[in-house]
């Protein structure tokens, strides 16, 4: 999101240079303070509490009770907020230097979102610009990707990533960094989280004895990341291969069951499941006790 911000700040910069932002240019200044009128960004409504980013026409409610203080924040883009912003981008810039639409994950949206998106990604309105932001590109509809450029940022160096991470107080960072796939922004997340490299290491053995505590005070999504990385590693340690995730982990003794591979590929497919709807789960402490509970037996076999 930091980059997609960043492009749209450039864009609509008074006095770039070299492609970039100033900095210090009144429209600078409202992108940094979040009130650029020529600057939306759509995200779910659970990323827009978390990133404090507000939305024209949100209301909190401040009451404590009621439907709307007990409902969960979304975590897809609806068709009605990418309606409104439709909408938003057909009208004129109000400072003169375009207009730019964030969407930030277009992973969130849902199918008929996404939709009703298609024709303003396929004809935009005079001065729009559209950014929609994924980690992978191949999550997208085919629809959806027809009408957008990719761009694949270069990865910075790794020696130059931990180093970034330890001069935001991040101990052990090579650690994070490889938990995190590469991407210091999740890896920076999660060390302020309270996450650090023995944490980290002790994961599969905490899933081994069917700890599901181990992993309640994370958010659903994380938590399910977290797992599948503890099972990738599993099946490669099962077939002779190193462990990607936690090479320095204590793992939990050897699977008892006939067939653990099978066990694994059962407990992967599980996981995926639970992926596709972390978004709204009917209940969240019972879902993860469940899919802890399966690592355990696939990690440890039936007499775990």
């Amino acid at each position: 999101m930091h980059l997609a911000v960043a492009l749209a700040q450039a864009w609509l910069c008074e006095a770039p240079f070299d492609h970039l932002p100033c900095g210090v240019c009144t429209a600078c200044h409202a992108v940094r303070q979040r009130l650029h009128a020529d600057l939306l960004l759509l995200m779910p409504e659970a990323l827009r509490r978390t990133w404090q980013w507000p939305l024209a026409g949100d209301k909190v409610d401040d009451s404590g009770d009621g439907a709307s203080a007990r409902k969960k924040p979304s975590r897809q883009l609806r068709i009605e907020e990418v309606r409104q912003a439709v909408d938003w981008a057909s009208t004129t810039s109000a400072r003169g230097k375009g207009k730019v639409l964030v969407m930030h994950p277009a992973s969130a949206l849902n199918l008929h979102a996404a939709n009703a998106l298609l024709k303003t990604l396929e004809e935009p309105a005079p001065g729009v610009r559209i950014v929609l932001t994924a980690e992978d590109p191949q999550h997208l509809l085919p629809t959806i990707r027809s009408r957008c450029q990719t761009l694949r940022p270069d990865q910075p160096d790794r020696a130059l990533l931990q180093a970034w991470l330890r001069r935001h107080g991040v101990v052990d960072a090579d650690v994070l960094l490889e938990a995190a796939i590469g991407q210091p922004l999740v890896a920076l997340e999660w060390a302020r989280g309270g996450l650090d490299a023995e944490v980290w290491n002790r994961m599969p053995a905490a899933v081994g004895q069917g700890r599901a505590e181990a992993l309640q005070n994370w958010p659903l999504g994380v938590a399910i990341d977290v797992l599948m990385r503890i099972c990738h590693d599993a099946m490669c340690r099962a077939v002779g291969g190193p462990a990607r995730f936690f090479p320095r982990a204590h793992w939990p003794s050897a699977a008892t069951s006939d067939n653990p591979v099978a066990a694994l590929k059962a407990w992967h497919r599980s996981l995926q499941r639970a992926a596709r709807h972390a978004e709204h789960p009917l209940q969240e402490g019972l879902l993860l006790e469940a899919l802890v509970d399966e690592g355990r037996l696939a990690l440890c076999g039936s007499a775990g």
